[in-house]
């Protein structure tokens, strides 16, 4: 991905010592992000008017939130990873990995069997697809930072390559054996009717929020993605903040991975492979720029519902679910474009 180094691009160093004071809006979102949100309620609104019956039932809604929220820690890490004008590939296919690594321990250790389903074997699974989807964020990053690999290259042959270990350590087959215990409370047990697993992904959105939009790896983030000469020149470290990015996007792709399995009770290597796609659309259609330096997760958490709710909707209303990737692309193409008009607009 370029990175647009212009000086009225270039990022303040003010903003990054903390000595300008931004309001809460300013932190959390922007123009783009409110006008992302009207639309997204204004579908919410739409289906529930049309199909009241269908749409905004309490079962319909659960299967809503969990979908959104397996792709949702995706997009938390595609987030941090295009503010640095970076784009990662390889979350959908190390999401497939780190289950299938996961699961593969957790059945090894005698997750699955009746006598020997304790947290043991779920603890040390959910150790392992983190680990696992680390180590790929760890490679991508000393790639991309060191080996001055594009982001773009590096993760298109991570994504194949965590698909093809994924598929050598299976035979190509799913593993089912998933502990009892995981996939009756995290992956289907509800507090108040609402699962266990979105208030996991909840409770994880929000510290990154915190990480992203309050601390100094939020504003080094954001520093990168602006000018990296201009970081550079006031002492960040751009190449170890970018390993720590893509890093930590592993890392969430790991938890995505074990989350997948616990609450499909399968590996599912063949339903995350567009994942990546999903991922970047929605961060795009949250207002968070491809060409680095500006972008909000609130934002990337309204982009992320959109797909979302428009391939619920399609299905309640009968609407063959393929007009809906082509629905999300006429809506995607319009965000790049209105994104590339308002930063023309501001560096007149």
């Amino acid at each position: 991905m370029s990175t647009d180094t212009s000086p009225k691009a270039a990022f303040n160093p003010e903003d990054m010592t903390g000595r300008r004071q931004l309001t809460i809006w300013q932190r959390l979102g922007s123009s783009n992000t409110l006008w992302v949100g009207v639309i997204l309620i204004g579908l919410l609104l739409a289906f529930s008017i049309l199909h009241p019956a269908t749409f905004p039932t309490l079962e319909n809604i659960q299967q809503l939130l969990i979908q959104l929220s397996l792709l949702l820690l995706l997009s938390v890490g595609m987030t941090f990873v295009i503010i640095t004008a970076g784009i990662d590939l390889s979350v959908g296919t190390v999401l497939i990995f780190s289950g299938v690594v996961s699961g593969l321990v957790m059945q090894s250790l005698g997750g699955g069997d009746a006598t020997n389903d304790g947290a043991g074997p779920i603890l040390i699974g959910l150790v392992v697809a983190i680990a696992a989807g680390g180590a790929w964020g760890l490679l991508n990053g000393l790639l991309i930072a060191y080996a001055n690999v594009p982001p773009l290259i590096v993760t298109l042959g991570s994504f194949g390559a965590a698909l093809g270990a994924a598929d050598l350590l299976t035979d190509g087959s799913d593993v089912r054996t998933v502990p009892t215990a995981l996939h009756n409370t995290v992956g289907l047990g509800t507090w108040y009717y609402v699962p266990y697993l979105v208030i996991i992904v909840v409770v994880i959105t929000l510290f990154f929020g915190w990480l992203l939009h309050t601390t100094k790896f939020g504003r080094y983030t954001y520093a990168v993605g602006s000018s990296p000469e201009a970081a550079r020149r006031v002492g960040i470290p751009v190449k170890k903040q970018l390993v720590w990015v893509y890093l930590l996007t592993g890392l969430l792709a790991g938890v995505a991975g074990f989350l997948s399995y616990a609450y499909y009770g399968t590996t599912t290597i063949t339903s995350h492979t567009t994942d990546n796609l999903n991922a970047i659309s929605g961060v795009v259609l949250g207002g968070t720029s491809l060409f680095g330096g500006s972008g909000a997760l609130l934002g990337s958490v309204f982009g992320t519902f959109i797909p979302q709710v428009l391939k619920t909707g399609f299905i309640v209303s009968g609407i063959p679910q393929f007009w809906q990737p082509i629905a999300v692309a006429i809506v995607l193409v319009a965000a790049v474009w209105f994104d590339q008009r308002r930063r023309k607009t501001r560096n007149r």
